[in-house]
């Protein structure tokens, strides 16, 4: 799926590194917790969280991630913005709830993978 596809989906605004919107993703994990997207995922392109701190650009990056879908309208910081411009990830903000977004995109064919570990 592209991530152009998940911005309609989703109804999201693109806050940044819309250039990159025609990449291909294949697999999402929604989370709040870096610590448990640190220890528990592997090869998710796509973040959903509501949690809206620095910690979640780094964490992408750490983790190679393309895009980060922040859920209930939960608006990053410039500084977050500018963290995410500078990797190419990009930022979208979504009205949807993190379990309806997750939903969406999974009915629609982007899947997860297994839990490492």
């Amino acid at each position: 799926m592209k991530i152009s596809q998940m911005q309609k989906l989703l109804e999201a605004r693109v806050l940044c590194c819309e250039e990159n919107a025609n990449r291909h993703v294949y697999s999402a994990c929604g989370c709040d917790l870096m610590s448990d997207v640190l220890a528990f995922v592997k090869d998710q392109a796509v973040l959903l969280t509501g949690l809206v701190n620095p910690q979640v650009i780094r964490t992408a990056e750490m983790m190679d991630m393309i895009c980060i879908v922040f859920v209930r309208s939960k608006v990053p910081s410039e500084e977050m913005i500018e963290l995410a411009r500078e990797s190419g990830i990009v930022l979208m903000v979504s009205d949807k709830r993190l379990y309806e977004a997750c939903g969406l995109l999974y009915q629609n064919g982007l899947v997860g993978n297994k839990v490492k570990g």
